[in-house]
Order: C-alpha cells, then structure tokens, then sequence
C-alpha cells in the first residue's frame, strides 16, 4: 500500500506467496496423515497450519481487491491496517520459531502482542468506516475501499485465531 508505482508487481508477488502457502499446508496436512509421532498434537499443528494459510489468504484477497478496483490512491488507515497485519504475520513467525524451540514464555508474549494488534487494527477499521461513509459521495468507492478494509481486519482476526490456537498449544505442553 505504500508503493503504488510498482503494485503489480508486488500484488504478484503475494499471489505467488499465497499459492505456495496453499502448497505449504498441503504438504503439512499430508505429512501428518503418514506421521505415527508428532511433536504437538496432530490437530494442533493442522489448525496452526490452516489458520496460518487463512491469514495469508486474507491479505491475498485485499491486495487482490486493491488491484481488481483499480484504487490508484492509498488511504491512510488502509495503509495502516496493511503495516499492523505485516506485523502480526512478522510476530507469528517469531512465535513459530519460539514455539520450535519450546521457549513457550516467548510464544505467550508473541500472543499477547498479536491480540493487542488486532484490537488496534479493530479500532482502525471502525474509524476508517465512520469516515469513509461519513466523507463519501460515490457508493461505488465506498464500497471497494469497505471490501479492501473487511479484508485486511480479517487478515488480523485469522492472525488473533492463530496466537489463540498458539496459547492453546502452551497450555498442554508448558
């Protein structure tokens, strides 16, 4: 969102980032059906690995859109919603890390930061909305910046689903 000059080449990209997280959770999913010993639950480390692949689905979806609209301006709050979900997929790859190498203290702090994230990026798309409806003259505008919007806001909620789902795993096993 914040290099327009050079967005099909980044929407590409993410496209690319997307098919192979599908391929990734492909992989995990048939890993763990021919796996008798995992080192966390088989259905946690599915869940983690679908969640994880909604997340980067949802951010596929509003870049996807972005591009589809042709928006050939960046609002600020979306442009904000899109830096706090990079950070939140930049905290779950800590986590994940963290979580390898059981220091499940780390794990726990990542969780709550991603929460905290998402609480924020709730508060930005309740405000962007009020303003964009509340500045909004052309329905078909207000409607391509509210799908950009819902889709970056559940990108957050898919990263608030994978710490729950990362907390869950602590609890048995710390």
């Amino acid at each position: 969102m914040q290099d327009l000059d050079h967005k099909d080449i980044i929407l590409k990209e993410i496209g690319e980032a997307e098919k192979e997280g599908d391929i990734m959770t492909h992989d995990i999913i048939k890993k763990l059906n021919k796996t008798f010993v995992t080192p966390i639950d088989r259905e946690d480390l599915h869940a983690l690995a679908v969640r994880i692949d909604d997340v980067v689905d949802r951010i596929w979806a509003a870049a996807e859109r972005f591009s589809i609209f042709k928006l050939t301006e960046v609002r600020k709050d979306a442009a904000d919603m899109a830096r706090e979900v990079l950070t939140i997929t930049e905290i779950i790859h800590k986590a994940i890390i963290k979580l390898k190498e059981k220091n499940y203290n780390y794990v726990q702090e990542y969780c709550i930061e991603i929460n905290s994230l998402e609480n924020r990026i709730d508060r930005i798309f309740k405000n962007a909305l009020v303003q964009l409806f509340d500045e909004g003259t052309d329905p078909i505008r207000i409607i391509k910046w509210k799908e950009v919007y819902e889709h970056l806001e559940d990108a957050s909620d898919k990263g608030e689903d994978v710490a729950n789902i990362l907390e869950a795993i602590i609890l048995k096993y710390a």
